[in-house]
């Protein structure tokens, strides 16, 4: 069988299988995807479909509606259960416990490879294609060649497919093409209207309307209907645009090469895993994911990553490794990005075969993720709202009896019976209340905005206000993104030189150190400009060399490099240093003879080898010379014993405890037969050993001005700061001190495991302590319980390799040492999200902030992660900042508190706003009475609805502070206070009536004669005055400033609205002239001196109320003392978070780290 045949066999699991499993039963399996997905088969019956449609139509369609909320019903209401293979609806469960059902289909088609004609059963779920496999009874994955079969080998001998062979396969994964399917606005609005909210406002319209409660229906649609004309509108034109920006993939043409000769131009939309493709010497934007086969492509992924600086792809090597997209991601054109140039040498075309296509790209990956963005774990603000709503429920359920037992008693009409028990639902949960809870949200974004930081995940900004916890990238993040060279060491005869050298220009041109200076990179021209990694244009442009294409007066290097550098005439060198070097370097000064340096082949800096290399030849050289520059570490293990310095140890710590980034150089000449076919084809790793050290090049990377204040402001938070990078451990510790993250006064200790990985013991030694280079150690070889250690005040500091070790080896140590870690260095891209995941199942509340690039995984790992990105939206992260520093952190977590207490104080306003007006509607049923028509306007409209959006305008205060906002709803210590608020309210309600009733003048409603309730009475004013004087007191209570938010006298349209209202109520109460008292169907003014009296005294009922309110919130919420009592009355023996307890564990060990 053919290379092609044999992947397309495997490609649905005939021999190859990965991420299913059968559970339980034979009608349900678990495939494992990038989410766990869990199916259940079920066939169709024609008898359960009848009853269901027959009852559906008999009770008014409810029981559609019914399902259509809770499909997993569906599935056994309408259909049979049975096995997967006789199945035709699937149900599935993904890992969120949410619901979908899916069509299986069958299609006939030729297999590809094979000539075979088969039937296919697959099903799609959120666009990935998924396919019955015969041999092993279950449903699998559809994957391209990234199957985890595919060899870098079998990549490199691929020919391409032909005509038929690709029709087949477009048979089986369908076209190359990533659509969006736009709905129409008809069917955006039945989705809209479907929601819960909307039904029930269709409810409480339709009962206003027969009510005569005209004025507030009216309005209620208005608003109704312009936030779904809005959100309609949103909507399409957010999916018109993500429909635009892939539309351009799906329009391209490409080159494709038919059998490894003819070449033909087809749309892109019909590529296949298998085409091999030819890129454009212009470039172009990548419609598919593909391997490079030759030459090189300079690729702009900013779409990917955030991270607009270009990178090189090279074709792999030729092994027997299995390819994997994200481990070969430096060989991998991916979708979405754009290809600036390429390079080739001779008349070869550069190639690439293609692995993925569709929604199976990364670019789809991206799509999918908007389309179906993932529910944020550890936050249940929405889930606690919904339940306190059900509450809401439950009260209106007793007070509809309570109300229906009132006028039955009265012999009232059924029709006002009617309309009286339901009013009270549409009164204890108010239609208005999940626009109100969204303001705070919708005021921060705004305020985030004009900041220049970007969210694509609003919700997430309340997430914000919980951060416990900052990851910082170093470089670029921290630390400034540009390095200055501050000066070289060369070595010669395995000894460094005497003195450092800062100028590059005293160095013979023709040195080996300057040579890997001037060719050990990615760079590339564009427009004339160099672009690629800024520390290779700074170490580069050290040099004062040229960078030239082929083709610009390098003819004779056009069939065999892919770029010519040479040195600039050098001026005004310092003579003395200049003749040093070329005693040291045993070199003539050869200024005037022509010296160019071809570069032949490159390997890119890989995380994972800490290295990158080139390959190159001088003019006139019989050889060719690897020129290879990394972590001193690890050119240190690559290069012969003999070439390094003994001081090498001692003199890097040296630099690195000073703050200085260090990298090493160091080369070897190649055997005059190694010719340039095997230069593209040589596995690096045959190469990158028995090098020749050469020295190390220090570099100055300055921290940002605005990190320490940062960092000390997060400090005084309590909130953890945490340094996961990539750079030299002893860097890192000395960026960590400068910036604050490890005082002076406090220590750090590394970790690492001796001898054998999983043997070995751990081994911890005191790393850079600032009074002197000399450093201490202290060794323990527990492998349970972190060691005893001396000092109180300890960090520790991990990097990539033993990070690995423990996470293999000893995960029973990693919670302890996570929670004592400071700084995580030498790590790679995959290695940062595995730390942030760590720390999110210790129960942190986790932010990561980087620049976008080799911090992507993380940056999606964590609950809020915060790009360094000149885009307004980056995909790498739901935050990004255009102000390139850590300032953006400190203004997400102050807006994000913010924006957290006010969805709480307005949840909790609006819960009580119900609450308020539903205890005023019973205590005047219970007297025969009813509100009118306009005071139910002016307390639902007039004053709640524009208060509570008012509410969430106030800006957040300007400095944290250690004690972070309650995050749950139905937490104790916020219910408390709300019972208290709520028995509160009541009494003073009815000492109100009380107080009434007791007026010597007062003269009751007779029952008989007020079946259908009186409006205009004194129980009626009194309590409608009395309630009106709550809500504002309520609001000024539940917009106190204190903490996270400025003081709310700062929001001055909130504060005219409440001043405003609070004189309008009191005119109502005291002096209610003619005409107002007549519209709000309240008694009028009169010259009796009793009931002006009567009307003063009333004012001390809400003066009482506010005194008492104020005490509640002041004294009793978010109290010590009161978290401090529950913790008593609960039992409660310790903290619930995990981070809490293993820190108290660790701090109960007497000497252990603190």
């Amino acid at each position: 069988m053919s290379f092609r045949g044999r992947k397309v066999f495997n490609l649905v699991g005939f021999s190859h299988h990965r991420g299913y499993a059968v559970i339980g039963e034979e009608n349900s399996q678990e495939i494992e995807s990038e989410e766990r997905l869990t199916c259940y088969g079920f066939r169709t019956s024609y008898c359960k479909q009848f009853v269901f449609h027959a009852f559906a139509v008999l009770f008014a369609g409810i029981p559609y509606m019914l399902l259509h909320w809770y499909c997993q019903y569906a599935a056994y209401i309408k259909y049979s259960k049975c096995s997967l293979e006789e199945a035709h609806i699937l149900l599935i469960q993904d890992f969120n416990g949410h619901y979908s059902i899916q069509q299986i289909f069958i299609s006939v088609c030729s297999w590809p490879g094979s000539g075979q004609v088969r039937q296919i059963r697959y099903f799609h779920h959120h666009l990935l294609k998924f396919v019955w496999d015969d041999g092993i009874k279950a449903f699998t994955r559809l994957h391209g060649l990234d199957d985890g079969m595919t060899t870098l080998s079998q990549l490199h001998v691929s020919h391409g497919l032909s005509a038929n062979e690709q029709e087949q396969m477009i048979q089986l994964h369908g076209e190359n093409m990533i659509i969006i399917n736009v709905k129409s606005y008809w069917r955006l609005f039945i989705e809209e209207v479907f929601n819960p909210f909307y039904i029930f406002q269709v409810f409480s319209v339709i009962l206003w309307s027969l009510d005569e409660y005209l004025y507030y229906a009216c309005c209620i649609v208005f608003l109704t209907t312009a936030s779904v004309v809005t959100s309609l509108f949103q909507t399409r034109k957010q999916s018109e645009g993500l429909r635009d920006l892939v539309a351009a993939s799906n329009s391209a043409a490409v080159t494709v090469c038919r059998k490894g000769s003819a070449y033909e131009d087809i749309p892109a939309s019909c590529l296949v895993p298998g085409d091999v493709i030819m890129i454009p010497p212009q470039g172009c934007f990548m419609a598919c994911d593909a391997v490079l086969l030759t030459g090189n492509c300079i690729v702009n992924e900013s779409i990917l990553t955030g991270e607009s600086m270009p990178v090189t792809k090279t074709p792999p090597p030729h092994s027997d490794e299995y390819y994997d997209p994200v481990s070969h991601k430096r060989h991998t054109l991916f979708s979405g990005t754009h290809i600036i140039q390429t390079r080739i040498f001779g008349d070869n075309k550069v190639m690439a075969v293609v692995v993925r296509t569709g929604f199976s790209t990364v670019k789809g990956e991206l799509v999918r993720s908007i389309l179906f963005p993932k529910p944020m774990s550890g936050f249940k603000f929405y889930q606690d709202s919904i339940r306190f709503i059900l509450f809401l429920f439950l009260i209106a359920a007793l007070g509809m009896a309570y109300c229906i037992h009132l006028y039955v008693k009265r012999h009232a009409s059924i029709e006002t019976i009617l309309l009286r028990t339901l009013d009270i639902m549409t009164i204890v949960v108010p239609p208005a209340l999940p626009a109100a809870m969204t303001a705070g949200t919708v005021y921060s974004q705004s305020r985030l905005k004009k900041l220049g930081i970007f969210c694509i995940s609003p919700p997430r900004i309340n997430v914000c206000g919980k951060v416990k916890l900052v990851c910082f990238d170093k470089t670029g993040t921290l630390t400034e993104e540009g390095l200055n060279l501050w000066s070289m060491l060369p070595s010669q005869n395995s000894k460094f030189c005497d003195e450092p050298v800062r100028d590059p220009a005293v160095l013979p041109v023709e040195s080996p150190f300057i040579a890997t200076m001037a060719t050990c990179h990615s760079l590339t021209v564009v427009d004339g400009k160099l672009t690629g990694d800024p520390l290779d244009i700074m170490m580069f442009e050290a040099t004062q060399w040229v960078l030239e294409k082929p083709g610009q007066d390098t003819s004779r290097y056009d069939t065999l490099c892919s770029a010519v550098v040479k040195p600039r005439p050098r001026m005004h060198r310092d003579i003395g240093a200049m003749k040093l070097c070329q005693n040291m370097f045993d070199v003539d000064d050869t200024e005037h003879l022509p010296y160019e340096i071809c570069l032949v082949h490159q390997f890119p800096f890989s995380s994972a080898k800490q290295c990158m290399s080139v390959i190159a030849r001088k003019f006139g050289s019989p050889h060719m010379t690897l020129y290879t520059k990394g972590a001193p570490e690890k050119i240190k293990t690559l290069s012969k014993k003999e070439t390094v310095p003994g001081n090498f140890d001692s003199l890097l710590m040296e630099y690195t405890l000073t703050g200085y980034r260090v990298i090493a150089l160091a080369y070897k000449n190649l055997s005059p037969k190694f010719n340039w076919k095997q230069a593209q084809r040589t596995d690096r790793d045959q190469l990158e050993n028995g090098l020749e050290f050469l020295g190390l090049l220090i570099m100055q990377n300055a921290l940002k001005p605005e990190t320490s204040p940062i960092i000390a402001q997060l400090q005084v938070a309590q909130i953890r700061c945490v340094m996961v990078t990539g750079d030299n451990i002893l860097t890192a510790v000395s960026v960590a001190r400068d910036c604050g993250m490890v005082p002076p006064s406090e220590q750090v200790i590394q970790v690492t495991v001796e001898g054998d990985l999983q043997l070995g013991r751990i081994h911890w030694e005191v790393v850079g302590v600032p009074q002197s280079l000399h450093h201490g150690s202290l060794r323990s070889h527990s492998d349970c319980v972190l060691p005893l250690i001396p000092s109180t005040n300890s960090h520790i500091a991990v990097d990539g390799a033993t990070w690995t070790a423990l996470k293999n080896y000893h995960p029973e140590l990693l919670p302890q040492i996570v929670i004592r870690s400071t700084i995580f260095a030498r790590m790679a891209p995959d290695q940062k999200a595995q730390v942030v995941e760590v720390l999110k199942s210790l129960d942190y509340v986790v932010a990561m902030c980087g620049d976008g690039a080799n911090d992507c995984g993380a940056l999606k790992a964590a609950h809020i992660g915060i790009s360094l990105s000149e885009a307004e939206a980056s995909v790498a992260a739901p935050f990004t900042s255009r102000v390139a520093n850590i300032t953006c952190v400190l203004k997400l977590i102050q807006e994000g508190r913010c924006a957290l207490v006010t969805s709480f104080g307005v949840f909790k306003y609006m819960a009580l706003y119900s609450l308020i007006q539903f205890v005023t509607v019973l205590l005047l049923y219970k007297c025969a009475s009813i509100l009118g028509n306009m005071q139910f306007l002016y307390i639902d409209l007039g004053i709640t609805t524009s208060i509570a959006i008012l509410m969430g305008h106030t800006g957040p205060a300007t400095r944290l502070v250690s004690e972070r906002p309650i995050g749950s709803l139905v937490s104790a210590s916020n219910i408390i206070p709300l019972i208290l608020q709520v028995l509160l309210m009541v009494a003073v309600q009815i000492a109100t009536l009380c107080f009434v009733m007791k007026q010597p003048w007062f003269d009751p409603i007779k029952q008989e004669e007020a079946k259908e309730g009186i409006v205009v009475c004194w129980e009626n004013t009194s309590l409608f005055c009395i309630s009106s004087f709550q809500y504002l007191i309520l609001a000024a209570v539940y917009s106190r400033g204190k903490a996270h938010r400025k003081p709310f006298y700062t929001n001055l349209l909130f504060l005219f609205t409440l001043v405003l209202f609070t004189t309008f109520t009191t005119l109502l109460l005291i002096y209610p002239v003619g005409p107002v008292a007549e519209f709000f169907e309240l008694m009028p003014m009169s010259k009796n001196n009793h009931h002006v009296i009567f009307r003063l005294w009333l004012l001390a009922f809400p003066s009482v109320h506010l005194l008492a309110s104020v005490f509640i919130e002041a004294c009793v919420a978010d109290t010590k003392w009161l978290k401090r009592f529950l913790h008593c009355l609960s039992r409660k023996s310790g903290p619930k978070n995990k981070y809490k307890r293993i820190d108290r564990d660790l701090s109960a060990i007497p000497g252990s780290l603190k």
